[in-house]
């Protein structure tokens, strides 16, 4: 058929499953401290007339929300791969961080609405500043806590890291309700709450953004940040008895899972000589050490099979 085909990394999955095991126990933790805390900010904006306890309590939704979709996505991508799903269900990982960044921009907006609308009101609106200060300061505490839970986790997926993201930011949120609160408690500027939900909606934005530019990436297929081809091709050239690369390609499964596959012209001599397995390891070694890439799919083709290949139109 053309070549020979050769994969690497397979213990590389173990590893990935139990860092995904791992994840769950940590965002279950976060989850019943988010849940909590958004019931408590729900209940502190009812009382207390406060769009930014609102704006934050919104904001711990989503947090809760994006805990959800990052446990069920983990649990899927967890499973094995079907008949047609070769390679698992990984990407469920990156469609929840789609969805989690597609929610929290239409949090933003709302925000951004409300809290012009407000500003622009000219009857004051009644803020209860003492109570507001008592409820800002409880989502603080818990959401420091959640911070710390989920630090602690080294998988490094993209999933863990949208969480990780809404939660730090989140912090800042509550930082500036307490704010508001003690400024309006003070003197009397209770504008101060309308304002600091603003900025929460600011604080949301740009995390939204890049979470979504990142699971849109994986999706389309982009070749993995920080991978240069050029460099890539470059090292395989010079493994030896290489002649020439070509039809090189890398994608992203899923966070910390890059692929590689690429078609490696070898000298008709270098295969008599050494056989095509020494030189598969010699590529896969390659990648491995300067790119740190361990899956990667491999066709070695003699030189005097050239003339018979079918490159096709995508190159």
């Amino acid at each position: 058929m053309g070549g020979v085909g050769h994969g690497h990394g397979h213990g590389h999955g173990h590893g990935h499953a139990a860092g995904r095991a791992e994840d769950r126990r940590r965002l279950k933790v976060v989850l019943a401290i988010t849940a909590t805390v958004l019931v408590v900010e729900l209940v502190g904006a009812w009382l207390t007339g406060s769009l930014a306890l609102l704006a934050d309590a919104g904001h711990m939704a989503t947090d809760a929300a994006a805990v959800v979709l990052a446990l069920a996505a983990s649990y899927v991508a967890s499973r094995g791969g079907g008949p047609r799903s070769t390679f698992g269900l990984h990407r469920a990982e990156i469609l929840a961080a789609l969805v989690n960044a597609l929610v929290l921009l239409g949090v933003c907006v709302y925000l951004a609405y409300a809290g012009v609308a407000r500003l622009l009101d000219g009857g004051d609106s009644h803020l209860e500043a003492g109570p507001m200060i008592g409820f800002a300061a409880v989502g603080l505490v818990a959401n420091l806590v959640a911070v710390v839970v989920l630090r602690g986790s080294t998988s490094g997926s993209l999933n863990m890291r949208g969480a990780t993201n809404e939660v730090l930011a989140d912090t800042l949120g509550s930082v500036l309700a307490l704010a508001a609160g003690v400024v309006a408690w003070t003197t009397g500027f209770d504008r101060a709450d309308p304002i600091a939900s603003l900025l929460i909606a600011v604080l949301i934005a740009p995390r939204s953004w890049v979470l979504l530019r990142d699971s849109v990436a994986v999706l389309l297929e982009l070749a993995p940040a920080g991978l240069d081809l050029d460099d890539v091709r470059h090292h395989l050239s010079h493994v030896s008895g290489v002649v020439d690369v070509h039809d090189l390609h890398a994608w992203t499964i899923t966070s910390g899972i890059a692929s590689l596959s690429a078609h490696v012209t070898v000298t008709d001599e270098a295969l008599a000589a050494r056989g095509v397995g020494p030189v598969l390891d010699d590529l896969g070694a390659c990648l491995a050490e300067h790119f740190g890439v361990r899956h990667a799919t491999f066709q070695v083709e003699p030189v005097s099979h050239g003339a018979h290949e079918d490159l096709g139109e995508v190159h």
